[in-house]
């Protein structure tokens, strides 16, 4: 299971690095000559924070941190989190307490 979240993860930073360009702190495009770029939300430093944190990317890991503030960071991640145990509970048709127990290595409550 944590093989295809890391191949999904590897695809979407493949897929971000591409759009936003390879190197990029995500600062572009707010100030003057700027670039145009916008600024990230909490919910894309939220996927990519994880995704990184998947992958064991430190450098991704810090980029991605420096996006938003970290109560932001912590809010993105949590509702990540909570989405993603609500998709697998649905697709396994699972109760989504029996999913994070079983994400986390818990003994069935």
């Amino acid at each position: 299971m944590f093989g295809s979240v890391r191949k999904a993860c590897g695809r979407w930073r493949g897929a971000w690095h591409a759009r936003s360009g390879a190197g990029g702190n995500g600062t572009a495009g707010q100030g003057p000559g700027g670039g145009g770029r916008r600024p990230r939300n909490l919910f894309e430093a939220a996927a990519a924070y994880v995704c990184a944190c998947a992958a064991d990317d430190q450098e991704g890991i810090d980029e991605a941190a420096g996006w938003v503030s970290p109560e932001a960071l912590s809010f993105g991640v949590n509702e990540l989190a909570c989405r993603a145990v609500v998709a697998l509970a649905r697709e396994r048709d699972e109760s989504p307490r029996i999913v994070a127990r079983e994400l986390l290595g818990l003994p069935p409550a």
